[in-house]
C-alpha cells in the first residue's frame, strides 16, 4: 500500500484519462435510465457530475461500482475494457464509492470496517496487528485522528466518511466516487474534507465528486459533466462556465429565483413556546410563530435545533417548558398528539424517520390520515380517496414518478423529500416544521419545494425552516431565530439579517462582542 503522499512523480501524468465510459445505457421494465452517456475522469482531476434528481447520476454510479450491469456501451479504465459482474470486480480494479448515507457495520470497530473481507491472515488466523497498524498509518497520512479501535457506530457522519476514504484507498483506489459527501457535516467538517480531496489530487486519484451546493462544486471540482433525464447534456472545464449557466443546462430551463419569498403579511400569533429546557440538548428556548409566517431556525451542526423541533412534536421529552397554540395551552407528549393540536414535522432524515421505502407512494402519503380514509381502506370508496390525495399532493409538489404505486425506495432523495412532506400536509396542520426540507435535493428541486412553500403560507399555514444553508433561511424566512450550544444567541428580523450578522451570532461570537 502506496502512502497518499508518496506517489512517484511521473506516476499519474497530468491529463491521463483514468476513466473513461462511452454509450452507456441502462434501461429497467422499458424505462430509459441511462441512454448513451459519455464521461471521462483524469488523474488528479476533480470532476463533478451534475444533474437534477432523477437525471440518471445514482445509476451511472451504480453501474460504474458494479451493481448494475449497463446494457449497452463501454467502460475503460486506464484504456482497458472492463466489465464488473459485482461490486467487488469493481472494488478490486480501483473504483469505490463513498455515499452521502455510510454503509458499514456499525457494530465492528474502524481497523474491522477497512479491511472487512479482505482481511489478512497470518499463521492461519486473522492479524489484527497489521489490520489496525495499517488503519492508523492510513488516517496518519490523512492526519485524521480517529480511534481504529472505536465502534463506528460511535462516530460522527464526517467520520464515517473518513473511514470510507481511508478503506478506498487502503485498495489503492484509481477512481473515487464522493456522493453528497458534505450533506451531513459540520463547516470545520467540509474544511476537512475539502483538504482530503486535495490530498487525493495530489496522488493522481481521479474523483467523481456529486453535490447539489455551488459553492462545493466550484470550491473543488476541475471540470463538470451534466446529465439531464439520462442523456449526457455536456462536458468541460467549470473556470469556462457561470452557475446560471450550469443550473439551465441542469434543469433545461432557467430557474430565476432560487429562494422566491411569497408576498404574506403574517397574522396573529399561532404558537408560542416557553421556557423549553432538555437535560441535556438545549436550555430557556422560547419563540413565538404566527399565523402565515415563515420562521427561520439557523445554527452550526449540534446547536440543539432539531432537538428543539423533536420536542415541540414529542417525540422526545423536555424537562419544563410549555406549549401555547392559538393562546390555549397544549399538552405534546408524543407525535399523535402533536398531530392532534395541528404541528406536524418533516425530518432530516427521510430514509429512516420520513418515509417507508418499502411502501408505494400512495400509501405513504396517507399513513397518517388512515382514520379518515379507512384504516384498512376497504371499499373502492376509501381507495379512490386515497389515490385522489396522493395525486393532489404529488401534482402540487411536482413528483416525478412513474406511477403512485411505485415503491418510495425508487425514487431519487428529492423526490422522497416531496414524499415525505406531502404526507404530513395531508394531515392539514397549522404549523409544519421542515427539518433540513431541501437536505441533499437538487437545485430544481428546491425551488418547486421553496415555491411551494410559499403557497402554503399564502393560505394561512405557519412554517418553521430550520436549515444549514444560509442563503435559503435568508431568502425564505420572515425572522431568523439563531442558536448556539443549545441556547438561543440572537433573533432578526428579515431586514436585519446579513449572512455576516447571522454566522457570528451562529458561532457565538456575538455573545463575545456583546460580553466585551
Amino acid at each position: 500500500m502506496q502512502a497518499l503522499s508518496e506517489t512517484p512523480a511521473g506516476t499519474h501524468p497530468a491529463g491521463e484519462p483514468v476513466l473513461r465510459l462511452e454509450g452507456i445505457s441502462k434501461r429497467f421494465a422499458g424505462i430509459v435510465a441511462l441512454n448513451k452517456v459519455a464521461l471521462t475522469v483524469r488523474a488528479g482531476e476533480v470532476m463533478a457530475l451534475l444533474g437534477e434528481n432523477g437525471a440518471g447520476k445514482s445509476t451511472l454510479v451504480k453501474t460504474l461500482t458494479g451493481i448494475y450491469r449497463p446494457d449497452e456501451g463501454s467502460i475503460h479504465l486506464h484504456g482497458q475494457p472492463m466489465q464488473f459482474a459485482n461490486a467487488q470486480d469493481a472494488m478490486r480494479a480501483g473504483i469505490t464509492a463513498v455515499h452521502q448515507e455510510s454503509v458499514m457495520f456499525d457494530e465492528l470497530t474502524v481497523a474491522e470496517n477497512i479491511w472487512v473481507g479482505r482481511q489478512p491472515v497470518k499463521g492461519g488466523r486473522i492479524d489484527w496487528t497489521k489490520i489496525e497498524g495499517e488503519a492508523e498509518q492510513l488516517f496518519k497520512r490523512l492526519e485524521v485522528d480517529i480511534p481504529v479501535r472505536a465502534k463506528v457506530r460511535d462516530l460522527s457522519v464526517a467520520q464515517r466518511h473518513f473511514v470510507e476514504i481511508a478503506r478506498a484507498l487502503s485498495q489503492d483506489a484509481r477512481v473515487v466516487i464522493l456522493d453528497e459527501p458534505t450533506a451531513a457535516l459540520s463547516q470545520r467538517e467540509i474544511v476537512e474534507l475539502y483538504r482530503i480531496i486535495r490530498q487525493l489530487k495530489a496522488a493522481g486519484t481521479a474523483v467523481i465528486f456529486i453535490s447539489h451546493k455551488f459553492d462545493e462544486i466550484y470550491a473543488v471540482a476541475d471540470r463538470y459533466t451534466v446529465l439531464r433525464d439520462g442523456h449526457f447534456i455536456t462536458d468541460g472545464a467549470l473556470a469556462d462556465i457561470s452557475e446560471p449557466e450550469l443550473v439551465s443546462l441542469m434543469v433545461g430551463r432557467s430557474v430565476a429565483q432560487a429562494y422566491p419569498k411569497a408576498d404574506v403579511t403574517p397574522g396573529e400569533t399561532l404558537l408560542e413556546v416557553d421556557g423549553f429546557c432538555h437535560p441535556t440538548e438545549f436550555q430557556d428556548v422560547s419563540f413565538s410563530l404566527r399565523r402565515g409566517e415563515i420562521l427561520g431556525f439557523y445554527g452550526l451542526v449540534g446547536a440543539g435545533r432539531s432537538e428543539v423541533m423533536q420536542a415541540l412534536f414529542g417525540l422526545t421529552k423536555c424537562s419544563s417548558g410549555t406549549i401555547r397554540i392559538e393562546g390555549k395551552r397544549v399538552h405534546v407528549g408524543c407525535a399523535a398528539e402533536a398531530i392532534n393540536q395541528g404541528i406536524a414535522y418533516v425530518p432530516e432524515d427521510r430514509q429512516h424517520q420520513g418515509a417507508h421505502l418499502t411502501l408505494p407512494i400512495q400509501h405513504n402519503v396517507t399513513l397518517p390520515i388512515l382514520d379518515k380514509i379507512g384504516f384498512f381502506l376497504f371499499g373502492p370508496k376509501a381507495r379512490r380517496e386515497e389515490m385522489a390525495v396522493s395525486r393532489l399532493y404529488s401534482e402540487q409538489l411536482e413528483l416525478k414518478a412513474h406511477h403512485l404505486q411505485q415503491h418510495v425506495s425508487e425514487l431519487s432523495g428529492g423526490n422522497q423529500q416531496k414524499v415525505v412532506l406531502g404526507k404530513w400536509l395531508a394531515t392539514n396542520p397549522k404549523v409544519i416544521i421542515l427539518d433540513e426540507p431541501t437536505k441533499g435535493i437538487d437545485i430544481g428541486s428546491k425551488a418547486a419545494v421553496h415555491r411551494f412553500v410559499g403557497e402554503l403560507v399564502q393560505q394561512g399555514l405557519s412554517v418553521i425552516l430550520v436549515s444549514s444553508e444560509l442563503p435559503e433561511v435568508l431568502g425564505l424566512a420572515d425572522r431568523i431565530i439563531v442558536m448556539h450550544q443549545g441556547r438561543i444567541e440572537q433573533e432578526f428580523a428579515r431586514a436585519d439579517a446579513t449572512p455576516e450578522r447571522v454566522v457570528a451570532a451562529a458561532s457565538g461570537s456575538a455573545a463575545l462582542e456583546h460580553a466585551a
